[in-house]
């Protein structure tokens, strides 16, 4: 039977939650409680949670169960992604995290409207569904992931997009990592505008 999802945010697909540190852009170092919400159909053929992208397979959970999940622990920062998050009405989650002292952060590719009150907006666009505007100029930081050279077009066009205050950031795709971080490094030597995000979680082996 298909999820009926309430239009209120109550209930939301859960894919996973877990408190870890954050390991990519500009607030990696931080302990944060991540909350991945099930559904996406922006499909990356090189997504590394591609079990997201089915809303189906994720239970709907209540908002306020999730809250009091994350209110738990020491860090009190959210992390709320996928799949992709904003296909939801993510108002009355942030509303009740905020309630608790929770800071709000969100991972989108912004393919849909802002909802929800946030603390830190990280765009991450995608060339497979192009980033609502309403988002790329609300975003604090613009994270762009290299797969191959001409990303880095693809780049400095959404960086047109954002205010003159969002961080940018470049982070290899994992797998391709070897061969695309020096081509990164040369690049935002030359164009320090732009900075290295790199997925430290992977390399100190924590979720």
């Amino acid at each position: 039977m298909a999820h009926q999802i309430p239009d209120d945010g109550t209930l939301l697909p859960l894919m996973e939650e877990f408190y870890t540190i954050q390991g990519e852009g500009y607030n990696t170092g931080k302990a944060a409680y991540f909350i991945r919400l099930g559904g996406c159909d922006v499909g990356c053929h090189w997504c590394d949670v591609k079990e997201s992208w089915d809303a189906e397979l994720h239970a709907l959970t209540s908002a306020d169960t999730i809250v009091e999940h994350a209110a738990q622990h020491p860090a009190k920062n959210v992390v709320v992604t996928g799949g992709e998050p904003l296909i939801y009405n993510l108002d009355y989650l942030t509303t009740q995290l905020k309630v608790n002292g929770i800071r709000t952060f969100i991972e989108t590719s912004g393919a849909y409207p802002l909802s929800g009150n946030w603390d830190w907006i990280c765009l991450s666009p995608k060339k497979f569904k192009s980033p609502s505007p309403d988002v790329a100029v609300m975003a604090n930081e613009l994270k762009v992931i290299i797969f191959n050279k001409s990303d880095f077009e693809f780049a400095e066009q959404h960086a047109k997009t954002v205010s003159p205050d969002c961080k940018l950031f470049l982070q290899p795709e994992w797998s391709r990592a070897k061969e695309m971080t020096p081509l990164i490094v040369d690049y935002v030597m030359n164009n320090p505008q732009w900075e290295i995000s790199l997925q430290t979680h992977k390399f100190l082996n924590i979720p």
